[in-house]
């Protein structure tokens, strides 16, 4: 395994790939043309499978002993693999100091950005890699939804049940941060993604695509705006699910125009819900509408 990695040890905390990787795991996302940070030998193989190209890899002294091999087996059956000159290591202390985790698994990697297009969230992963896909778009808005746990959650729901693309609006929190990524279990390396959009351009965009747009309400607002049992929405058809910031909840703006409006019946007394949660219950209705699921097959 030696012979994988660079010849010395980075043993400076001013090391120039040490304070990339120190911004890339511990910053709240990348910028445009900025690496992917991905931390744990799980998220890191996962990022290879899914054909993201590597730039660099850091792994610590107990990494290089236990997770170092499964990587690069990883790393060569995927596309582009990892060049040996980005195959560095460092110690225990030093990777320590960079990792964005409390307990690091002494695994680390850099990625390229995937140019998701517009085309590419309302067709889907599968269809934007050549295959074909015949299902309607289902696309996951997250309306300035400011925690990374619920973004990488509602981008996990996402990934499961079968949406075609996420796309999160200025004021969200990046689901390619750190905190995010580990929250979507690895589906936001895989999942079209368009980060930070402006939402008159994104309902702009919809409108031109023929997606209609569903605004995920709370029980209450549902029952302001005259929603009830008979106005559920219709999942089936090309549509753009938008879920509003945990607080503040949707944008007026995004109010105004939705084609139709879902809520989620809950027990008197309970304000509301989780973001995270909701939109995954919102999910799952998607699928159930589309693919006929009941509970006894999850």
């Amino acid at each position: 395994m030696a012979s994988h990695l660079s010849e010395e040890t980075i043993t400076s905390r001013e090391n120039k790939w040490l304070k990339i990787f120190r911004a890339a795991l511990r910053g709240t996302g990348p910028p445009d043309g900025e690496p992917i940070g991905v931390e744990g030998p799980r998220l890191v193989e996962d990022a290879l499978r899914s054909g993201l190209e590597a730039e660099a890899l850091l792994v610590s002294e107990s990494g290089e002993a236990s997770e170092l091999e499964r990587i690069l087996r990883a790393a060569g059956e995927s596309v582009t693999g990892i060049p040996r000159s980005r195959v560095m290591r460092t110690t225990d202390k030093l990777f320590a100091s960079v990792a964005g985790t409390e307990t690091p698994q002494g695994v680390a990697a850099l990625f390229r950005q995937r140019a998701w297009e517009f085309d590419d969230v309302v067709r889907g992963a599968a269809a934007a890699d050549g295959a074909l896909r015949g299902d309607a778009a289902l696309v996951v808005v997250m309306a300035a939804v400011q925690d990374p746990g619920n973004i990488g959650t509602i981008v996990r729901s996402a990934e499961a049940f079968g949406a075609t693309g996420v796309v999160t609006t200025r004021g969200s929190a990046d689901p390619w941060s750190p905190k995010a990524l580990r929250a979507s279990a690895g589906s936001g390396l895989r999942i079209p993604i368009l980060r930070g959009m402006a939402i008159p351009v994104l309902l702009a965009q919809l409108r031109v695509a023929g997606v209609k747009i569903v605004a995920a309400s709370s029980h209450s607002d549902a029952a302001a705006h005259g929603a009830g049992p008979d106005a559920a929405a219709d999942l089936r058809e090309a549509v753009a699910i938008f879920i509003g910031n945990e607080g503040a909840g949707l944008p007026r703006e995004i109010e105004h125009v939705a084609d139709a409006r879902i809520s989620i019946p809950m027990s008197a007394g309970v304000e509301s819900l989780n973001a995270g949660v909701a939109a995954s219950v919102v999910l799952y209705e998607a699928a159930r509408q589309r693919t006929g699921f009941t509970t006894d097959e999850l």
